[in-house]
């Protein structure tokens, strides 16, 4: 925990960091597509979302330099998601800040 908080740090230290956080497996359910809601998802699941952090970057590659840095990669088959966040105006969409999912 401390070196996940070490890294949003020095995200938020180049005033990058937007807004994350952790998302909890307790309580959690999931609604599928013909509406049936069961249990989960559970954190032995292959891939799950453990939690995001939004960010500034002028780019996917410079969101890729945060995301190399990140301490879940330490852990055998982690990942780090980049992904572009879309937002809408009332004009047009466009895209802007980043998103770093750790799985």
């Amino acid at each position: 925990m401390q070196q996940q908080m070490e890294w949003v740090n020095s995200i938020a230290a180049q005033n990058k960091f937007m807004v994350g956080t952790g998302l909890l497996f307790e309580n959690a359910k999931v609604v599928h597509h013909n509406k049936t809601v069961t249990n989960g998802p559970f954190g032995d699941i292959k891939e799950t979302l453990g939690g995001f952090i939004m960010i500034k970057a002028e780019s996917a590659q410079e969101a890729t330099q945060f995301a190399k840095a990140a301490p879940v990669l330490r852990g055998e088959g982690n990942t780090v998601e980049v992904r572009e966040i879309m937002r809408h105006s009332t004009m047009n969409i466009y895209k802007q800040p980043l998103l770093l999912s750790v799985a």
